[in-house]
């Protein structure tokens, strides 16, 4: 979008969570984060600003930083990697300010893959399925989500037929705030939220958007800056959704919701959280971030507090490995000892 952008979790654990500490990282910019891709224990992407990425292949303990060959006024919402090497970086913006690069030597060049040509189009996300198989998402142009996907690894990427582009209410939009409006799963599940519209909607594909379906949420609605901001799946049926208004990052009406069967139905979290713009699967539980701190839940339903410091996205490996990014450089890794 041009601007900034129940009921307990069926099947889950229900183990509590303990206090666990975010353990920051350093790294030699001021750029704005909000693009996050973690691979393994020891390696991370991070996107922002200023056209900057960033790559650790130590766990944390170094970060390495660059900024992408006349990018430098491109903000990167969105980083997508594989292993220590190749990583796609999706900037958002108006018209040509959405483009695709892609690295495969870690960062040391970087090819721009794709230009948005469309001059209403503004992309929020960037999924894949596997290292062959990717999507993107944009603002509706013309009363219709766009989208592109790719097939060989980015060589080409192909605007969906208007047909298969699904239709937006008046108003509605996604958010470019932590890169995860869009998730793909498994080999062929996509889904992506909205808001802005007089509702928030959750899209979802089982065929990487040949066809869609569409649920409502109960997240906040009616308002330009409210709705559902970032998606996560435990499996292919169990998952968060959480959003509200960025404008009032500490109210907590309409900021969550939950899903037991693949997103065809959501419910809203028992105990609403206050604003946040992504959340993870952890392992053993659910961690959301937003700009005003960060929360932890093993069910989905009941959070604890972790952190009051600003975070835009999170992401975490399948054994529990994650990191937050933010503004100013911010990046903290999550600490384990606690589990």
């Amino acid at each position: 979008m041009n601007r900034l952008v129940l009921a307990v979790l069926l099947c889950g654990p229900t183990h509590s969570v303990a206090l666990s500490q975010w353990q920051p990282q350093a790294i030699k910019t001021d750029a704005d984060f909000r693009g996050l891709s973690v691979g393994s224990a020891t390696v991370a992407w991070v996107s922002g600003t200023k056209g900057t990425f960033g790559r650790t292949t130590d766990g944390g303990k170094t970060w390495s930083v660059g900024t992408v060959p006349n990018a430098d006024t491109l903000d990167f919402r969105d980083v997508e990697a594989f292993g220590e090497d190749t990583a796609y970086l999706m900037s958002a913006g108006p018209g040509d300010g959405s483009r695709i690069y892609k690295t495969t030597d870690g960062g040391k060049t970087w090819a721009l893959q794709f230009t948005n040509a469309e001059p209403k189009g503004f992309f929020d996300a960037l999924a894949f399925w596997d290292e062959k198989h990717g999507i993107a998402l944009s603002d509706p142009v013309d009363g219709r989500f766009l989208l592109v996907t790719t097939d060989d690894g980015g060589k080409t990427w192909t605007t969906l037929p208007e047909k298969r582009r699904p239709e937006a209410l008046p108003n509605e939009g996604c958010f470019a705030a932590s890169g995860t409006c869009l998730v793909a799963r498994g080999a062929r599940d996509v889904w992506f939220c909205t808001g802005g519209g007089k509702a928030a909607r959750v899209f979802r594909s089982s065929d990487r958007g040949a066809t869609w379906a569409v649920t409502e949420a109960p997240l906040l609605a009616g308002v330009e800056s409210g709705g559902g901001f970032g998606l996560a799946f435990r499996d292919g049926t169990n998952g968060v959704l959480v959003g509200g208004d960025y404008r009032k990052p500490d109210a907590t009406a309409g900021t969550g919701a939950v899903t037991a069967d693949g997103g065809k139905t959501w419910a809203a979290i028992e105990k609403p959280l206050p604003f946040r713009s992504g959340v993870a699967w952890a392992k053993d539980r659910w961690v959301a971030v937003g700009t005003s701190g960060s929360d932890a839940s093993s069910d989905g339903a009941a959070w604890k507090q972790l952190d009051t410091d600003k975070y835009n996205s999170v992401a975490f490996t399948a054994t529990g490995d994650g990191w937050a990014v933010g503004p100013k450089g911010r990046i903290a890794k999550f600490a384990k000892a606690d589990r």
